[in-house]
């Protein structure tokens, strides 16, 4: 290498007058190549990490003192190569992001092949209100991108013996409730662990506590750990004071000092103020009916911390990853599959996802924080790299990223079979799929699962499509982990009101559709009252309305919201289910409250609304 940038730095000096016409004054643009160029073929080549190699001899001589010429023009290619295919993308990477306007805010993108950055571009306005553009070291809070950062530096702590992957957490956070079963700090890491997610309890709150006072005050799971696979970004506020209590450095701290600093990471920092000047921070926003609005989280909101960054640096990250920089045993960690109890693998690691796209092996993750959306991933076959941060949610970023990418991979790429909407239910098929349709629900648990017919096509509301293998019987379209752990089930239908669901280890759980169910005046009447939670330090307040209950929590402003009747004793609104639990006596006593992130928080009935 040393002898490569020698030759690179006298390349320098040399005059192009020399070179063949074919080179001269066309800078990046180069003609077609002439027969001193086949030679170079010959004597200079790309290793597959990307750097520049000579081949050592040709007749028994050094290349370089043979051929000083080809090895100067190979030098001169090797210096502007990533600049062409830089220009070659820019009109289609200018098009990507055609919608972000010099008025409105926008997104910074950078891509890199072998480690040169080839694309590194700054669309729209960091700072509506000062008309201040967004550049390329426009610094953004990249949200839930940070996981795979904070996970490096627990197994940078593992791999020094200092923390165990397979320890139970109550070693290094005695105070959390003992749940009766333990929680390692895989768990945490992969998302199995059970705990309940704080960004799901933190709007029913009173006063507005903080992540950590949340998470210690859930004395149930979601799931025992291992079972299913839940995103919980509760597990990663844990790793983070785990870190801090291990180290007796703050986060902040250890991630500076032996994940951004060593790495040359100077724009990014770990911050637990949102509140602190950052010198090139871009602005979040969020587009209203009157314009755009500033949109960012600060305080308890943040969840104890954020890491702010850049694009580049991002993918500083990225080839860090790629070398190994960090240590085999962190990279392969960090991009290990992991397993359900069961021993279903998961296209999740640990802080990213594991995916494929047109073909490609695929090494992600994306986030979201109030107006900053950000996503970064890896093609490590292909040897591309891609960062997207943006400072509103104008346009998904997973999908400008994907745009991005198929300008950079192979044009054999093959579309992923399972990858878009499924197949149409056909014409002559359809009425019987529509008798299928409605709200089921699972007689173990009574969850519910509602079925519908979207533009033609069978699925699950809320989750994936379902194509038919016979008439009665139904396989799942794609598998990824938010959704029922990535089981690749099927659905046979038992009867149009009866089905079973079988997931791919075997296991059967029987639905029955939900009847329509009106209820009266007095049931009504016999559910009102105020309910309160230790667990969640709030209260609901529940009246009848005119088409079911209404709520209203901790004294909140307004009519409050309607929970519609789903069955006797359940109610809903979007995906937040309400059951009323009854005593002995039939008494109503208590109610559990679910979302798709938290499950059964119990709230306990103190008696009726008074006139208050």
């Amino acid at each position: 290498m040393a002898k490569i940038h020698k030759i690179r730095k006298e390349a320098r000096k040399l005059p192009t007058s020399g070179l063949p016409s074919t080179y001269q004054n066309k800078g990046p643009r180069l003609g077609k190549p002439v027969c001193a160029v086949q030679a170079i073929k010959k004597v200079f080549f790309t290793t597959p990490n990307g750097r520049y190699g000579l081949l050592r001899s040709i007749g028994g001589k050094s290349t370089a003192k043979r051929f000083p010429l080809l090895v100067s023009l190979a030098v001169i290619i090797s210096l502007f190569g990533s600049t062409t295919y830089a220009q070659d993308k820019t009109n289609e990477v200018n098009k990507i992001f055609g919608w972000a306007t010099p008025a409105t805010p926008g997104c910074v993108c950078a891509v890199s092949q072998n480690g040169k950055i080839v694309v590194n571009r700054a669309y729209g306005l960091a700072d509506l209100e000062r008309n201040v553009p967004l550049a390329q070291n426009s610094v953004f809070d990249i949200g839930s991108v940070r996981k795979q950062f904070i996970a490096a530096a627990v197994l940078l702590l593992v791999e020094e013996k200092q923390l165990s992957i397979s320890e139970d957490i109550r070693k290094y956070i005695p105070e959390l409730p003992d749940y009766g079963q333990k929680i390692t700090l895989d768990h945490l890491l992969t998302h199995t662990s059970g705990l309940r997610d704080w960004t799901g309890l933190l709007p029913l709150a009173n006063g507005k506590p903080d992540a950590s006072t949340l998470i210690l005050r859930q004395r149930v799971l979601n799931f025992a750990p291992g079972e299913e696979w839940s995103y919980s970004n509760s597990g990663y506020v844990l790793l983070t004071e785990i870190v801090a209590r291990t180290t007796g450095k703050p986060f902040a701290e250890f991630a500076r000092k032996y994940l951004f600093e060593p790495l040359g990471m100077k724009s990014t920092t770990y911050v637990t103020e949102m509140t602190d000047v950052v010198k090139d921070r871009a602005l979040g926003y969020e587009k209203k009916k009157d314009g755009w609005k500033l949109d960012m989280y600060l305080g308890n909101d943040r969840g104890g911390g954020a890491i702010l960054s850049t694009a580049e640096d991002l993918l500083i990250w990225n080839e860090a990853l790629t070398n190994n920089r960090l240590g085999t045993s962190v990279s392969e960690k960090l991009q290990e599959p992991s397993k359900l109890n069961n021993g279903r693998k998961l296209d999740y690691a640990r802080g990213l996802f594991l995916d494929t796209y047109k073909g490609t092996r695929e090494v992600a993750h994306s986030g979201g924080a109030a107006g900053y959306h950000s996503w970064l991933g890896r093609f490590p076959e292909q040897g591309v790299s891609i960062a997207v941060l943006c400072n509103s949610d104008a346009m998904p970023t997973t999908a400008l990223a994907h745009r991005l990418a198929d300008q950079f991979l192979p044009a054999t790429s093959t579309p992923d079979p399972l990858a878009g909407p499924p197949p149409a239910i056909t014409e002559d098929a359809l009425p019987d799929v529509n008798k299928k349709a409605g709200l089921f629900i699972n007689e173990q648990t009574n969850e519910t699962m509602r079925l519908v017919v979207d533009r033609g096509r069978f699925r699950i509301a809320g989750g994936p499509g379902l194509v038919p293998v016979t008439k009665d019987h139904f396989r799942r379209w794609g598998a990824f982990p938010q959704f029922m752990s990535q089981d690749e089930f099927e659905l046979h239908f038992l009867s149009p009101d009866r089905f079973e669901l079988k997931s791919m280890e075997g296991k059967v759980t029987q639905y029955h559709r939900a009847q329509p169910y009106k209820p009266t005046a007095a049931d009504l009447q016999s559910l009102a009252g105020r309910y309160t939670s230790d667990e969640i330090g709030a209260f609901f307040d529940i009246a009848p309305g005119k088409d079911g209950l209404m709520g209203r929590a901790n004294d909140a402003p307004g009519e409050g919201f309607l929970l519609s009747p789903v069955y006797r004793d359940t109610y809903q609104l979007g995906g937040v289910t309400v059951r009323f639990l009854r005593d002995k006596a039939g008494k109503v006593v208590a109610l559990n409250y679910s979302n798709p992130v938290v499950r059964n928080i119990k709230f306990t009935r103190l008696g009726g609304l008074t006139s208050r």
